[in-house]
């Protein structure tokens, strides 16, 4: 008796409350709308993705210098190497 009158109860305030969410549209556009634009953000993602690896690829393996041969004159310091270096205390 008690649970029949706790279900009679929560169905009429269920069916009283009011919709104060501004959801007075019909037909539901949030859904289709949010497709869209998950649709464009993958696309977005992919062509980011292919533009990085050919971007990756267009680099060298190592950027190590290359090493001089006997009939190449040396080349200039690194930068690292071309910054003094404040005195250690």
């Amino acid at each position: 008796m008690i649970d029949l009158l706790a279900q009679n109860t929560f169905a009429k305030l269920a069916s009283e409350a009011a919709n104060n969410f501004g959801d007075t549209r019909s037909g539901g556009l949030a859904g289709p709308t949010a497709f869209v634009i998950i649709l464009l953000l993958v696309v977005a993602t992919v062509l980011l993705i292919r533009n990085m690896n050919a971007r990756l690829r267009r680099l060298p393996r190592s950027f190590d210098a290359p090493r001089p041969t006997d009939d190449q004159p040396p080349t200039a310091p690194d930068d690292d190497e071309a910054v003094p270096r404040s005195p250690q205390v």
